[in-house]
């Protein structure tokens, strides 16, 4: 039995009280947003440094995660060390850009309690297995079919194998 949610339309008015309420809301919210621009304009060589570190561990995992290979490894390093000027520039302009609005509605949504009521209902359906359609013959053919093109394959490395030697060798001689 599995549980679907259906969810409720609620078609209600608020009072006078809570659109008050909501725009306050929305202008401490609006409040937030001005005081983090703000600390970030007056704290630059902070958020500079911030993301400093951040690059230095995180292009470190990245090639160690993506290149095995240990001298194509140091390349990498040596070149993202390189670029981590370029890397400050672009990086320090997108979160002057979107970093105070990302941590606003982060913080707003630590401070915004949602009632229960909200949540969806749960409704209980009973879901069947589907059979397979296919019979145990078929099943019989089709593993037989893999066997011989299995087969063919080996036949057919086995021949290339040979040849190719073969072939080596009469240039060599």
């Amino acid at each position: 039995m599995t549980i679907v949610r259906q969810n409720t339309l609620k078609t209600s008015v608020q009072p006078p009280e809570t659109l008050t309420e909501k725009y306050i809301e929305a202008e401490r919210m609006h409040d937030v947003l001005l005081l983090l621009q703000n600390l970030i304009n007056s704290e630059e060589a902070t958020v500079k440094l911030i993301l400093d570190c951040l690059y230095d561990v995180g292009s470190v995992n990245l090639i160690n995660q993506k290149l095995r290979l240990r001298p194509l490894n140091r390349v990498m390093k040596a070149i993202a060390r390189m670029s981590k000027p370029v890397f400050r520039a672009i990086a320090l302009n997108w979160f002057k850009k979107n970093c105070p609005q990302l941590i606003t509605n982060w913080l707003h949504t630590q401070v915004t309690f949602k009632n229960t009521e909200d949540k969806p209902k749960e409704v209980a359906v009973k879901v069947e297995q589907l059979q397979p359609s296919y019979n145990s013959l078929q099943t019989e053919t089709l593993t037989q079919e893999i066997k011989n093109l299995r087969s063919q394959v080996r036949w057919l490395a086995g021949i290339s194998i040979v040849v190719i030697a073969f072939l080596g060798v009469t240039f060599l001689v």
